[in-house]
């Protein structure tokens, strides 16, 4: 198994068509995020798939007004939040790795993906703090690592390059 091929498919995808992504391979996605390693084992990375139109819709509004930022999620129709309790030094690696592997997945699965910062700031707010509770989600002390959007590319995109002299071989 060469893994590297579908690494270098990979890159963020900023427009979307107007369709969802098939349930399975959204399980599937989340899955891969599921098995990503934690900091010793921990295993306390959250997972919140925004299926309901209206639920998602709401999000995007309201994440639009806390960061700012117009049309954050570029259309796409399908939103994965990840979020970490802040418990031990490893959590933003372990959202982190969860977020690599998820879109590593969707690449995988021939579905197009970005990363959406700011979810820690979304989170921090009493509009992130308020939509939690109101999604029904008990945990205390999650901090937002990031939203990935999910989806089938409306458009090409190019591949990016390798930047060279990065490596140093000592």
């Amino acid at each position: 198994m060469n893994i590297i091929p579908e690494i270098e498919k990979r890159h963020s995808y900023r427009q979307y068509k107007d369709e969802r992504v098939e349930e399975e391979k959204i399980d599937l996605i989340i899955k891969a995020g599921l098995l990503a390693p934690t900091g010793m084992n921990r295993q306390e990375t959250i997972f919140v798939h925004l299926k309901d139109d209206e639920k998602r819709d709401e999000f995007v509004s309201l994440y639009s007004k806390v960061t700012g930022r117009n049309n954050p999620f570029y259309g796409a129709k399908d939103i994965i939040v990840v979020l970490v309790k802040k418990e031990g030094g490893c959590y933003v690696y372990d959202g982190s790795l969860a977020m690599g592997n998820m879109m590593l997945e969707a690449t995988h699965l021939g579905v197009q993906s970005c990363w959406i910062h700011h979810a820690k700031e979304f989170f921090d707010s009493e509009e992130g703090k308020n939509l939690l509770k109101k999604w029904n989600i008990k945990e205390d002390n999650l901090e937002g690592i990031a939203s990935l959007i999910v989806g089938y590319a409306s458009a090409d995109n190019t591949p990016h390059k390798i930047v060279e002299g990065r490596v140093y071989k000592i």
